[in-house]
C-alpha cells in the first residue's frame, strides 16, 4: 500500500479498536487487556485494508487491491480473515477446556473480590 493508504488504514484501525473496546466493555465481556479490540479487529481490519488499498506500484511481486481492479484480492483477504477467525476460536475452546480440566478456568468467588494480587501471592499489586 503507498503512504496515503497506510494513513486511511492507520486512522480506519484507530476508530474500529477504539469502538470495539468500547463495545466490549458496555457488554461487559472480560477482556482486561482489550486483545480482541486491539489485535482481533486491528489484525482483520490491517488484512482486509490490505484487499481494499495493495497496488502493484509499491510491491510488484504483490497483487492490486480493489481500489486497483482487482476485488478478488478483496475475496481473498476476507476468506484469510474468517480462516483465521475459525482457527483462533477452535484453538481457544481446546486450550481453554484442557485449562479446565487440569487447573479449572476461576478461581474461588472469595479470591475474585479480594483480588487476586492479595489472594494468591499475598500483596497488592498498587500501593499509591
Amino acid at each position: 500500500v503507498d503512504v496515503s493508504a497506510s494513513i486511511l488504514i492507520g486512522l480506519g484501525a484507530g476508530v474500529f479498536c477504539y469502538t470495539a473496546i468500547q463495545l466490549t466493555k458496555r457488554l461487559k465481556v472480560d477482556d482486561a487487556l482489550d486483545v480482541f479490540g486491539v489485535h482481533g479487529v486491528g489484525g482483520a481490519w490491517g488484512a482486509l485494508a490490505t484487499g481494499i488499498f495493495a497496488t502493484v506500484a509499491i510491491n510488484s511481486g504483490a497483487k492490486d487491491g480493489l481500489l486497483y481492479g482487482n476485488p478478488g484480492q478483496l475475496g481473498i483477504q476476507a476468506i484469510a480473515v474468517a480462516a483465521s477467525i475459525v482457527y483462533s476460536a477452535v484453538m481457544t475452546f481446546v486450550i481453554l477446556k484442557l485449562i479446565d480440566v487440569f487447573v479449572g478456568l476461576r478461581v474461588p468467588e472469595s479470591e475474585e473480590v479480594l483480588g487476586l494480587d492479595a489472594s494468591q501471592h499475598r500483596e497488592a499489586a498498587y500501593q499509591i
